[in-house]
């Protein structure tokens, strides 16, 4: 039981890990592909009204952070998380992919990028980062 309750703080810490690994991705991105003119991207309105000017360079940074969250995520929990790895790390994915679905329905975003960011960004990359745990951990 007590192994039990360990493995799903470590699976929580490593959730919260891959956030703010998102999280600091989406604010520093700003600083590599700036805003539209005349948005701030950090106030909820100003980014659901630039939507419609933005071009696809601007979808590049949050898709990144995206799928370098769930990464980061699945990576630890390979890592950290003893027994049924692949589980836990296409729940993490999972997990990413449930909030990423949500913010479709809360931010207008082009369709394109709701697919491709879906698709691409949050199961396969925490497969990646499964795969890829396995390996250096051998």
């Amino acid at each position: 039981m007590r192994n039990t309750i360990i493995q799903i703080f470590l699976f929580a810490d490593c959730l919260v890990l891959g956030g703010l690994t998102n999280g600091a991705i989406i604010n520093f991105s700003y600083r590599i592909i700036p805003p539209p003119d005349g948005f701030d991207l950090t106030k909820s309105e100003d980014l659901a009204a630039a939507m419609s000017v933005m071009e696809p360079k601007h979808f590049l940074m949050p898709f990144l952070a995206h799928a370098i969250g769930a990464f980061v995520s699945a990576y630890l929990v390979t890592w950290l998380i003893d027994g049924k790895k692949l589980t836990w790390a296409l729940l993490s994915g999972f997990l990413f992919m449930l909030s990423g679905a949500s913010m479709i329905f809360i931010l207008p975003s082009p369709l394109w990028f709701d697919a491709l960011d879906l698709g691409l960004a949050y199961i396969p990359m925490a497969w990646i980062g499964y795969k890829l745990a396995l390996r250096i951990s051998k």
